[in-house]
């Protein structure tokens, strides 16, 4: 296909999201972000500040504010990024949340578990859907076009956190979801990536900021610093331009080791 590729980023408003935005505007890729809320007065956060720095790269911005947890609103978002663009690209599920109170499993509230399962794993997987529908017919239409799926899960997919039971399950199951995706997409071309971010400086993990200083400082990170956004940025930017072609299903981990087993 000739043009610019797109990429539509969910939860591009901050942290993880917004590196992942500007890493591939860097790469050429015009960029669609969503996030719950859209002002573009407040120049100095949110989506109006990544959709400045985009276009100071030589990239168009959409913003695309919605919901993912609202599976109604699944439509309107493909569908606004068809109407600025004319087409999509890459789909990054990077969109999550924490626990708002982190409690002991044994504490653990329905009310949080739900929350946390709509927004991390129960519209990802809706999303990913109505995307891949679209990847599938474009695929048909229009030879030569080469879709990708990347998942942000985490390394809490496999790393036990008792006190927020409801987040490790949500992660867990959004990278099995990359795995299932990946299978049945692969004989479209459709290429899929489970993206596993580790220890990474943002705002949702700034309330335990202190406790993880201490951890990496013990050695709990082998490369014993914190993570960055740009660090997963160059990671999904690497997987969305196709420089992993006979790959798919891939775990790709972005936490300075934290994935290798040590005594």
């Amino acid at each position: 296909m000739d043009g610019r590729p797109v990429a539509f980023i969910t939860g591009a408003s901050r942290g993880i999201g917004r590196g992942i935005a500007l890493a591939l505007a860097r790469e050429g890729f015009d960029i669609v972000g969503n996030a719950t809320a859209y002002d573009p007065e407040q120049r100095d956060r949110g989506l109006a500040e990544v959709k400045a720095r985009v276009e100071e790269l030589g990239a168009a911005f959409a913003p695309a504010p919605g919901d993912v947890a609202d599976l109604a609103g699944h439509e309107r978002l493909l569908d606004a990024a068809l109407a600025r663009f004319g087409r999509v690209d890459v789909l990054v599920n990077n969109a999550g949340v924490a626990p708002a109170v982190r409690r002991d499993l044994l504490e653990t509230t329905a009310e949080s578990y739900d929350r946390v399962l709509a927004i991390n794993t129960r519209g990802p997987f809706f999303l990913s859907q109505r995307f891949a529908r679209y990847f599938v017919e474009r695929v048909a239409a229009a030879p030569g076009f080469v879709p990708a799926i990347l998942f942000i899960s985490s390394i809490s997919a496999y790393v036990s956190s008792p006190n927020r039971a409801e987040y490790c399950l949500s992660k867990a199951a959004l990278s099995h979801a990359a795995q299932i995706f990946a299978d049945r997409l692969a004989v479209h071309g459709i290429r899929v990536f489970d993206v596993q971010p580790g220890l990474i400086d943002t705002e949702m993990s700034a309330a335990a900021k202190e406790k993880y200083d201490q951890l990496i400082r013990d050695g709990i990170v082998p490369q014993r610093r914190w993570g960055t956004p740009e660090d997963v940025g160059r990671v999904v930017a690497a997987l969305a331009r196709g420089d992993f072609g006979y790959s798919t299903g891939q775990v790709v981990t972005v936490g300075g080791g934290m994935q290798i087993p040590r005594l």
